[in-house]
């Protein structure tokens, strides 16, 4: 579901995007390509090992510059900025949720997410308000004290996925988030964006798995560089269309 008024830029928007490494010969690792992402919506990115689906990660992340075309987040042309106006904007603009959760283990759960706001102006003030917040979302308001030491794996996944949430950015980017989990904990994890995107928030994750990408309400594929719309899935009440 998309939840932009009307005249708002869409939060991804790329237009001809590719990247190449130098080299004899060059490297194409990501073809020129389109794609645009409304708010609120739910996109999957499906591929193999070494089909390009890094670097497409690391391009909408601005963890990375195209070598053509033009990518704008938000409405902001990305590539007009400086490294630092770029860090910025990745640091506003853009949560992530990697395979690793990347937590501090002598932290708790509260401190590993108000952390998460040192780097964003984010007043001291309102830090732990918005941290308690942040894991209540993702229904770990009973587990604020909590050690990472002393969680599931999954309980410890959705502490990483409130510490992306925290700064409320228009786009949560997920690489493999289910890889480091068993199924049930996969599941509870799922769940957990349903809920999230249910509530407008904008997901894209980048997965192997036909399950994970099950969840999503639209997918893309991404093979040897090439990247192409998939067929929508269905969903209804009962889970999403096989």
């Amino acid at each position: 579901m998309t939840t932009e008024p009307p005249g708002t830029p869409p939060v991804i928007a790329l237009a001809g995007v590719g990247r190449t490494h130098p080299g004899r010969p060059p490297v194409v690792a990501l073809h020129p390509s389109d794609l645009t992402v409304h708010h609120g919506e739910y996109l999957a990115v499906t591929g193999p090992s070494g089909s390009g689906k890094s670097t497409l990660l690391h391009l909408l992340g601005l963890l990375d510059t195209p070598t053509t075309g033009r990518y704008e987040l938000d409405g902001i042309d990305t590539g007009s900025l400086r490294d630092r106006d770029r860090s910025t904007l990745r640091g506003r603009r853009i949560g992530f949720v990697f395979q690793s959760f990347h937590l501090l283990p002598h932290r708790t759960a509260e401190e590993n997410v108000v952390l998460a706001q040192l780097y964003n102006r984010t007043p001291p003030r309102t830090r732990r308000t918005a941290a308690l917040e942040a894991l209540r979302l993702v229904g770990l308001g009973h587990r604020t004290d909590a050690l990472p030491g002393t969680m599931s794996g999954g309980e410890r996944q959705r502490v990483a996925i409130a510490r992306a949430l925290v700064n409320r950015p228009s786009l949560l980017l997920c690489d493999e988030p289910t890889g480091n989990l068993d199924s049930a904990s996969a599941e509870a994890v799922l769940d957990r964006f349903d809920a999230l995107h249910a509530q407008g928030f904008t997901l894209v994750v980048i997965t192997h798995d036909p399950a994970v990408a099950a969840r999503a309400e639209r997918r893309v594929a991404i093979r040897d560089g090439v990247l192409s719309e998939a067929e929508a899935e269905v969903r209804t009440a009962e889970g999403p269309a096989r």
